[in-house]
């Protein structure tokens, strides 16, 4: 049975890894202000940025979904893991040796699935490499040298070769001391009459990676004409490997896709090669699936979104290629960039194009040409006979219904137009008009199911039309849902956020403050979790420890998104000192004080005469001396604290 990892190995890994960097290898991150960064949040849909990171507080929160908390949490997230599968992989990014409560250094047996997976790949890839050095392996490098890649080229893209036998690369890692039971699970071995044999056999290997550059799976190219499998062969669904999760030389291309808000969609790994080789940095491939909406949703998030991002199609000129490019369009919608397709002349591949005219045309084939949508208009009318009123009416019912899944009516209007000229409609409005009642009536038929997710959750900040996975957890704590319009509610937030991010300028006031002080109960809760991590005073010394006390005392995880929404969140004001700070903590007391003196006087005049003297008395005497602290309070600011 595995142990307990050592809470301070725990603490190292923490702050040994940054989590602007671990969360940079999945999305693109922008300056946020306040020293936070943003992007897209890669745990839900999203059009503007409302995911942020703040690497001094080694916190991220999403203010659409509310997901939130440290790296660890981010990476448990985001691949799927245990705590201390994340800990491990974390760990060996930082070089940390972890140890654990019963004993022992990281023993293999004690790595979660998904590392031990990845390990088994990693191993599996290095294997593949110098296989593609035996002489067995001659076919595979001639088949590469055919197609313009030198060693060189294999050697950057990792490719390798399996050998034909039977078990080689499955008795290779049975060595390495992985169990039968995992290289089954991992796709690299399948089962024979005998026991595990190997799934990939004389055949040019591919590695995977996921966005974070982990060798999730592997492609395979058959060589051999005695070979009666498919010409293609990849890794099946494992519990790392998801086909229409994963695009070929995104580890290669992330970062200048992110640069240049551009990405190349072409269709296989060598197309992918001859891209990059060729200076296409941008260049990525679906492996073995038609491009679909999880890989729009990668893309998205390295592109931002933004007006200005491009994506470029490259599909063969035939009508597999065709069929591609109006199944890219369907999808077209749910990116914010322009889209494109290029088709080479002659309907080459981009590994063709760069084989007969060189580097200079792979390049120029990538610069945008043809907006998609054009292409796919012309794709769509282009087999009808237009010379016929019958036929002018058939192309525009076909390509009407597609122009009317547009959701954006200026969009769709625009669009709307062009398809009049194509098919040679004069009446440009008649056409505008039937997209638009096409559109009205899908709208109906499917119940228009638009963003109806309102601001839900006790802290009106819910999840933006969100499905039910996505729905905020019932809250922790009872009471009028947030209102920020509020000036109490934002003070109060405002402080909150003061004593997580800012706490040696609230210190030693702060914690003074009772929780009856916050009236917003979600607030109170958070007050309540600060007090229990030891009050704000303990942040001034260690900030990161502190967050993390705090976060611990959550009681649930809708008030742990909570303290990391405040941990991350913007301030109000410009100019963020202690002059802010104590006009922040005055209010708060000042309203406290405030609904104490009304309270009293409120119960004074429902008793009337039938108070007691003496208790009559006491109260005038509470209310006499809240009034002067409040009058002090006015006068003179933090001071009279």
């Amino acid at each position: 049975m595995a142990g307990r990892i050592n809470d301070d190995d725990v603490k190292a890994v923490r702050d040994a890894v940054p989590i602007d960097a671990v969360v940079s290898e999945y999305l693109q991150l922008r300056n946020a202000g306040g020293g936070n960064l943003k992007g897209l949040c890669p745990f839900h849909d999203e059009k503007s940025p409302s995911f942020q990171v703040s690497p001094s507080k080694g916190l991220f929160h999403c203010f659409g979904c509310q997901e939130g908390g440290d790296t660890i949490a981010f990476v448990m997230k985001i691949d799927h893991l245990s705590f201390s599968e994340t800990v491990e992989r974390l760990a060996a990014k930082a070089s940390i040796t972890l140890r654990y409560e019963e004993g022992g250094y990281n023993p293999s047996h004690q790595r979660g699935e998904r590392i031990r997976l990845i390990e088994a790949h990693q191993a599996a890839a290095e294997f593949y490499v110098r296989a593609l050095e035996s002489p067995e392996a001659e076919i595979g490098r001639t088949f590469l040298a055919e197609r313009g890649f030198d060693q060189d080229a294999a050697a950057h893209f990792r490719v390798g070769y399996s050998p034909a036998g039977w078990d080689h690369l499955t008795r290779y890692l049975r060595g390495k001391g992985f169990s039968d039971k995992e290289l089954i699970t991992s796709g690299l071995s399948q089962d024979g009459r005998r026991g595990p044999i190997d799934r990939f056999r004389g055949r040019l290997m591919w590695p995977i990676s996921d966005t974070a550059g982990d060798i999730v799976g592997f492609g395979a190219r058959k060589l051999r004409d005695d070979d009666n499998g498919p010409k293609y062969l990849n890794t099946p669904e494992t519990p790392i490997y998801k086909k229409s999760q994963v695009l070929y030389g995104i580890d290669l291309a992330k970062k200048d896709i992110a640069k240049a808000s551009r990405a190349v969609v072409v269709e296989g790994y060598t197309d992918v090669m001859a891209c990059h080789l060729a200076g296409v940095t941008t260049a990525i491939a679906t492996c073995g699936t038609a491009f679909g909406n999880d890989h729009i949703k990668i893309l998205r998030r390295l592109l931002m979104d933004n007006g200005s991002a491009r994506v470029i199609f490259t599909f063969d000129g035939d009508s597999a290629g065709q069929k591609a490019a109006l199944r890219a369009f369907e999808d077209d919608q749910k990116f914010a960039a322009e889209t494109y397709i290029a088709i080479a002349p002659d309907g080459m591949d981009p590994c063709d194009l760069r084989l007969v005219k060189g580097d200079d045309a792979v390049r120029d084939l990538v610069e945008p040409r043809t907006p998609l949508f054009e292409f796919a208009l012309r794709q769509i009318v282009g087999r009808y006979d237009l010379e016929t009123p019958a036929g002018r009416a058939a192309a525009l019912d076909e390509a009407a219904a597609v122009v009317a899944k547009i959701k954006t009516s200026s969009v769709q209007r625009e669009v709307a137009v062009q398809l009049a000229g194509l098919v040679g409609i004069l009446d440009q409005e008649f056409v505008v008009r039937r997209v638009a009642q096409l559109a009205h009536w899908a709208r109906n038929k499917g119940g228009d199911q638009g963003d109806r997710g309102g601001r839900g959750g006790s802290q009106g900040r819910g999840p933006r039309g969100g499905t039910p996975q996505q729905s905020a957890p019932a809250p922790a704590f009872s009471g009028p849902a947030l209102n920020l319009r509020s000036p109490a509610h934002r003070t109060e937030r405002e402080l909150l956020k003061l004593a997580l991010q800012r706490p040696a300028l609230v210190s030693p006031a702060f914690d003074a403050y009772g929780v009856d002080e916050f009236t917003a109960p979600p607030y109170a809760a958070v007050r309540r979790c600060i007090e229990e991590a030891g009050g704000a005073e303990q942040g001034i010394a260690d900030d990161r420890a502190y967050l993390g006390a705090v976060l611990d005392a959550a009681p649930d995880n809708t008030v742990r998104s909570l303290v990391t929404e405040l941990a991350v969140e913007v301030f109000i004001g410009k100019t963020i000192d202690e002059t802010y700070a104590g006009v922040q903590l005055v209010h708060v007391r000042l309203r406290a004080v405030d609904r104490r003196i009304a309270d009293v006087q409120s119960s004074l005049t429902r008793l009337g005469s039938n108070v007691a003297p003496h208790e009559l008395a006491a109260a005038q005497s509470e209310v006499w001396v809240l009034q002067q602290y409040a009058q002090n309070l006015r006068v003179h600011g933090a001071a009279a604290l």
